[in-house]
């Protein structure tokens, strides 16, 4: 998969060096060379720049597959001996390292997105990074989000980048860690307003609601039970079974 994703990549750039992917390109192109794979173009974007940064292949590795997926662009290459191609390998790996591979080179807004997918990973690694420093009863409450097409937006987008958190886990502890930082992620890309305290400071001190209620109902109660009380006692007067509480009728009872 990872060879024909670099495959589909070189060959959507035409063998140019510089300058942008296009993306459906490129998931079309790989399309054809896995048909049997299932995969968004968010995902194979992703994919073929973790293969480039994460030195999965080596310089040479990576200069066949451009020659086998654009043969024509490296004639004079091939005369030159297999020595310069490798030396001249770094060149060609920054090069595709740079090349955002999200949109079409005649988009005006591919250098916009790129930024913003660029600080959405940042924020995302940060969050995570925190996460796992930080204490569970620490960790801040996180808000309810409402369901937004931006929202969504957003949450689409950081999915395909926790693949490569999720693949290096080695315990339930630490997937928490990563899908609790995701959600942080999200939650300051969107600008939701986070709690500041832990999830029991300030709180323990505080009365429950329930228990409020509860003791109110009980109290209800209680003067209603000493209204029947002086009802039954054949004191029928408002102001003296007003008195009665707690069973006891304290003035005429």
């Amino acid at each position: 998969m990872n060879s024909n994703a670099l495959r589909a990549y070189f060959r959507a750039k035409g063998g140019e060096i510089g300058g942008f992917a296009n993306r459906p390109r490129v998931h079309r192109l790989f399309t054809e060379l896995e048909p049997s794979i299932t995969v968004t173009e968010q995902n194979l974007a992703d994919r073929v720049r973790y293969i480039l940064r994460s030195n999965i292949f080596d310089g040479a590795e990576i200069e066949r597959l451009r020659r086998e997926a654009v043969p024509s662009s490296n004639e004079n290459a091939t005369t030159e001996g297999a020595v310069p191609q490798v030396a001249e390998q770094p060149a060609h790996v920054d090069t595709a390292e740079n090349t955002p591979v999200v949109a079409d080179s005649n988009d005006d807004g591919t250098f916009t997105q790129e930024l913003e997918i660029e600080q959405m990973r940042s924020t995302l690694e940060e969050a995570i990074m925190e996460t796992r420093s930080t204490p569970l009863e620490n960790r801040p409450r996180l808000p309810r989000i409402a369901l937004s097409k931006r929202n969504r937006a957003v949450v689409r987008a950081l999915n395909p980048m926790l693949v490569t958190y999720l693949e290096a886990s080695r315990d339930l502890c630490e997937t928490d860690s990563i899908l609790f930082g995701a959600a942080l992620a999200v939650c300051r890309i969107i600008g939701a307003k986070l709690s500041t305290a832990g999830r029991t400071t300030g709180q323990s001190s505080a009365i429950p609601a329930w228990r409020t209620r509860i003791e109110e109902r009980i109290a209800k109660a209680r003067a209603l039970i000493g209204r029947l009380i002086c009802f039954r006692s054949g004191n029928t007067r408002p102001k003296d079974c007003a008195h009665r509480q707690d069973g006891v009728c304290w003035d005429k009872c």
